[in-house]
């Protein structure tokens, strides 16, 4: 019996906790969702602060939440909105930086644990970056804990004045829908493969935000050279964002064998899909891209940055950020080395059962709300 269900069972209140969400991105909306579940299922009362589309897509309230809907802007409503939210909490843990300033915000005056979980790294240049240290800065000071998905996550926290920052135990959200296996599954894979017109050429499956720091326009250098391949890869790019238009306009003028397929809500299907998964990012902490990758016996390639190295071990190819002719060889050698593809599969199968697990994962969390609130 955990801590929290015996300080239940002993008549005391359960203990309180709201889960604040910012944007939210897949990934810590997943993780958010999942640690809902299990915090509710031990006893634990727990708001998730939110935008109303997170709670649309990820359901919160059906795994025992109270949602709150708080529009992820830091507008003085929003604060006030959380203020209240908090009045009666026991601990506050944010998710992500913008959350993690607006629930810092709301607590303002009153000594309620605050606990940050850094996700990612966000972007910024010229006077914005500036203002992001700022603000990493203030996060990490008002935290009581900081856990971060990555280990340079957790060194950055610490260099931005983290009193208390610790490795993350975070685990693979599963795909929102399960993936069918044998004939159906074959069958799912040639018609994904027909819609995105890969039918007799190898596929190549890119998954991510369209901004400059995923990397996107080193992919498109890399694509010049697969040009000569016969037949010539094609390279699908899934998600929405600012290089839309010009990535499009490459796309076309360079003539490259590449597509943009928008947002979709069906990453899953299209990575059983792939040939090839390529994650060309200048930085990632806990890739979303390179765990389903691994998890779907994908063959990754990806770049040597942030906690890519640390999250997939020896199942994937690396390659140095930047270096377009790198990426293009590690590509071309898998689709010429099917003994090669056969291990990474078989070696990102053992690295994906090595994560943390849900139970891990909500062990961790409740084991800093103990320390923290001292009342079990």
């Amino acid at each position: 019996m955990s801590h929290v269900s015996s300080h239940a069972a002993h008549g005391q209140s359960p203990l309180r906790t709201v889960q604040v969400l910012g944007g939210g991105s897949a990934g810590s909306s997943a993780h958010v969702r999942s640690l809902t579940a299990g915090l509710v299922a031990r006893g634990v009362r727990v708001t998730v602060c939110a935008p109303s589309e997170a709670e649309r897509a990820y359901g919160f309230s059906d795994v025992g939440a109270h949602h709150l809907p708080v529009p992820r802007s830091s507008d003085p409503a929003s604060v006030a909105a959380l203020r209240v939210a908090c009045a009666d909490a026991d601990l506050v843990h944010a998710h992500g930086l913008h959350a993690a300033l607006r629930a810092s915000l709301a607590l303002s005056g009153r000594r309620v644990p605050l606990v940050v979980t850094w996700h990612t790294r966000s972007y910024a240049e010229g006077a914005r970056a500036h203002l992001l240290r700022m603000l990493e800065r203030r996060v990490a000071r008002a935290a009581s804990v900081v856990l971060g998905t990555s280990s340079d996550l957790v060194d950055r926290a610490r260099t931005r004045g983290a009193r208390d920052a610790r490795l993350a135990a975070v685990s693979f959200p599963p795909p929102r829908r399960p993936v069918t296996d044998g004939d159906d599954a074959e069958r799912a894979r040639n018609k994904t493969r027909a819609e995105l017109g890969a039918v007799d050429r190898p596929l190549l499956m890119a998954v991510g935000t369209l901004e400059r720091h995923r990397g996107y326009d080193v992919l498109l250098d890399a694509a010049h050279a697969w040009l000569d391949l016969d037949p010539a890869p094609l390279l699908v790019i899934a998600g929405e964002g600012p290089q839309r238009g010009a990535l499009q306009r490459r796309i076309e003028a360079e003539g490259l064998p590449a597509r943009l397929a928008g947002r979709r809500d069906d990453v899953a299907d299209l990575l059983h899909a792939a040939d090839i998964a390529v994650l060309p990012s200048s930085w990632e902490s806990r890739s979303l891209l390179a765990q389903e990758a691994l998890h779907a016996r994908v063959p990754l390639v990806a770049t040597d940055v942030g906690g890519i190295p640390e999250l997939v071990g020896e199942a994937a190819e690396l390659v140095p950020y930047g270096d377009a002719p790198a990426l293009a060889r590690a590509v071309e050698r898998l689709l010429t080395d099917p003994e090669r593809c056969a291990q990474l599969r078989e070696a990102g199968s053992m690295q994906a059962a090595s994560w943390p697990s849900e139970d891990a994962t909500i062990a961790q969390v409740l084991s800093v709300y103990d320390e923290l609130t001292g009342t079990f």
